[in-house]
């Protein structure tokens, strides 16, 4: 005799119900659905608007309190902002990595053609932005061109989860693909067209890379101690952030470090529970022997899902009700300011977000697949266009920009309106169109 699960069971009902766990469990399951976390974003974007307007001084010294991060003889000084956008950003964008790595290895990225789609269109979608900006802006504003060119991935992320099923899986990918590319590119914007006295510290950046490779090594060799390999990851962290290239780029290199194989077969899990029959059943009677079986099962059943899938669904909830909701409260409070304003740079940095994302990652899209360097994409053109509109998203990414392209005074003031105005009608107007023109889909 054995014990067996048939699919019809439901896990919770194997397991006693304690006081907890009625508490926890109704907050688990409003916490897997896919809107509630883009419904946080949108009250911890408008709660950051509002007390930013409201009192712009308390705003401003919150976010700029001092934090301090040490690591070894190494001290990393910075405000509570720069821990937000440079330490916790880089988990979301770690997660962001995992969820591509996925793709890659057994889903919708999997087919070089495919995954070339969103790299090509991450190009148009910097370029267009680009040339419109040029186009409108006025005389001695033109190095303000950087500004519309990156889309901020944490609040696309929101929009599409607001959407749900709205969202084609193939779509999402495609997009978190298309905004890595643009971050990666938009720190090339800013070393290339915003050159600090201070520059890279290629130095840094070696020990990065060889920490990087160590890493990688570990997993080809068997490594599967968390301590060490969470130790290497900090370590990587720590040396891109004394390079000097923005650490976000750490988290998804280290997330596409992580294997998305399974290295036990699903068969042998099988073999173990069978040996758990035994035990339940009385045939196997030994302490030391029951203790076997139940160790190798345990390890079993963790290394027969991968360590990508494990880390990424682990991770997902922290980052969709933790750390999304903080970037944004910390970063979406731009006080809003109509005196002075260069309305033309205004109008330049907006329209280019609206307008230059859509058509320049529609149009490098659709020249890709005709010329057979990419797959069509296995949701219509015109859902694809809805993607482009949401990628119109420039928030975080656009403002540092415009702090290094502007000076304080109306050129800089009119760009970060601008960017706000852009990017707030980028999100609603992507929003409305996507779910009219995209039916539900299985996730």
């Amino acid at each position: 005799m054995s014990a067996r699960v048939t699919s019809s069971d439901k896990i919770e009902d194997m397991f006693p119900e304690t006081p907890v766990r009625k508490i926890i469990t109704p907050i688990e399951r409003l916490m897997k659905v896919e809107t509630t976390g883009g419904i946080v974003l949108i009250i911890m974007t408008l709660a950051a608007l509002i007390w930013a307007n409201l009192s712009p001084e308390s705003y401003e010294h919150f976010w700029h309190l001092p934090f301090v991060v040490t690591i070894g003889s190494w001290v990393g000084t910075g405000d509570l902002h720069w821990f937000i956008n440079d330490a916790l950003m880089t988990i979301f964008f770690f997660n962001i990595g995992l969820e591509v790595k996925g793709e890659m290895t057994y889903g919708e990225l999997h087919d070089p053609k495919a995954a070339s789609l969103p790299i090509i269109a991450a190009a148009g979608g910097m370029l267009f932005p680009a040339l419109i900006y040029l186009a409108l802006c006025p005389p001695g504003t033109s190095h303000g061109w950087g500004i519309p060119t990156a889309t901020d991935i944490a609040f696309v992320v929101g929009c599409m989860a607001i959407l749900g099923k709205k969202v084609p899986h193939a779509l999402r990918v495609m997009i978190l693909t298309l905004a890595i590319a643009d971050d990666i590119g938009a720190i090339l914007v800013i070393a290339i067209g915003y050159p600090s006295g201070d520059g890279i510290n290629f130095s840094a950046l070696g020990m990065a890379f060889v920490l990087l490779a160590l890493f990688n090594v570990f997993f080809r060799i068997g490594v599967r101690n968390m301590l060490l390999l969470h130790f290497t990851g900090i370590a990587v962290w720590a040396f891109f952030v004394k390079s000097g290239v923005h650490p976000t780029i750490a988290g998804v290199l280290l997330g596409l470090s992580v294997p998305a194989k399974a290295v036990v077969a699903k068969g042998v899990v099988a073999q173990f529970a069978s040996g758990v029959g035994n035990v339940l059943s009385g045939e196997t009677k030994d302490r030391n022997e029951q203790y076997e079986v139940f160790t190798m099962l345990k390890r079993g059943a963790s290394e027969s899902v991968s360590l990508q899938e494990r880390l990424y669904k682990m991770l997902v909830p922290w980052v969709n009700f933790g750390i999304m909701p903080i970037f944004a409260l910390a970063n979406a409070g731009v006080e809003i300011k109509l005196g002075g304003l260069d309305v033309p740079v205004l109008g330049a940095v907006a329209l280019a977000l609206i307008f230059g994302k859509p058509i320049g990652i529609f149009l490098f899209s659709l020249l890709s697949v005709k010329i057979g360097v990419s797959k069509k994409p296995s949701y219509s053109w015109k859902v694809l266009w809805g993607g482009g509109m949401l990628a119109g998203i420039g928030f975080t990414m656009a403002l540092f920009v415009a702090g290094l392209a502007f000076e304080d005074g109306a050129n800089k003031d009119s760009a970060k309106l601008g960017i706000l105005l852009g990017s707030f009608s980028a999100a609603i107007l992507g929003t409305i169109y996507m779910s009219i023109v995209s039916k539900e889909h299985k996730q």
